[in-house]
């Protein structure tokens, strides 16, 4: 649940005001974090209504569930979940080489991020959806198509790194490269959201292509501009 609290929106209150609240269908009861500003509300409304459509987002599943369900996944494998901490809206459970790690996806006036690198000065980029962010980690983000076509040649495994963002996992004294290799759905996805991603996948979404397409279907790609 995410609530907008207009006179004091940066507290973190154990209950929401009456006024101007609001519930995602998925949003844990006990869960309320105000936002900062109706531009932030959204936002962040926007990236919850895509992620519904994403069919990898699990709402409202703690953070024993999601290790449960990504016990027996291949390294790589993630989910998008409630936070269980009232300061954050969305969590990301990804399964790795050393268990289930999870990482709250902070969200401020300025987009969505990962929690900063306490050893690195680099501040982590944002992203005004979520979506946008595991795409990025995937290597599926713009800039990351861009390192895939300058590879020529050399091992397939070496291009799919290049073209990924490297982000550590501080676990246990350890850093873990975050890998995100595919979405652990929740269910099917239909043949149009299927159609739809792989267009935004090929770079259509967006584009001065786009333009010559009837405006239904423009409408539709744009609702969803993930390529995940």
């Amino acid at each position: 649940m995410v609530t907008y609290g207009g006179r004091n929106a940066f507290a973190m209150n154990s209950v929401p005001p009456p006024e101007g609240r609001v519930q995602g269908s998925n949003f844990t009861p006990h869960h309320y974090k105000p936002f900062s500003s109706h531009a932030h509300y959204q936002q962040v409304m926007r990236a919850l209504r895509k992620l519904q459509e994403s069919g990898f987002y699990w709402g409202a599943v703690g953070g024993r569930e999601a290790s449960s369900l990504l016990r027996s996944e291949p390294p790589g494998t993630f989910l998008i979940r409630d936070s269980s901490d009232h300061h954050h809206f969305f969590t990301l459970s990804v399964q790795t080489a050393r268990g289930t790690k999870n990482l709250r996806i902070h969200s401020e006036g300025g987009g969505f991020f990962l929690q900063p690198d306490p050893q690195s000065s680099q501040e982590p980029p944002q992203f005004d959806c979520v979506l946008k962010l595991i795409a990025h980690y995937m290597g599926k983000g713009p800039e990351a198509g861009r390192s895939r076509e300058g590879a020529c040649g050399g091992n397939s495994r070496g291009a799919e790194m290049k073209g990924r963002n490297v982000y550590l996992i501080h676990t246990g004294g350890e850093r873990i490269p975050l890998e995100l290799r595919r979405p652990l759905s929740t269910s099917l996805s239909s043949l149009q959201h299927m159609c739809r991603r792989t267009l935004n996948n090929q770079g259509l979404g967006g584009s001065e292509r786009a333009e010559q397409l009837p405006h239904t279907l423009r409408d539709f790609l744009e609702e969803y501009d993930a390529p995940i």
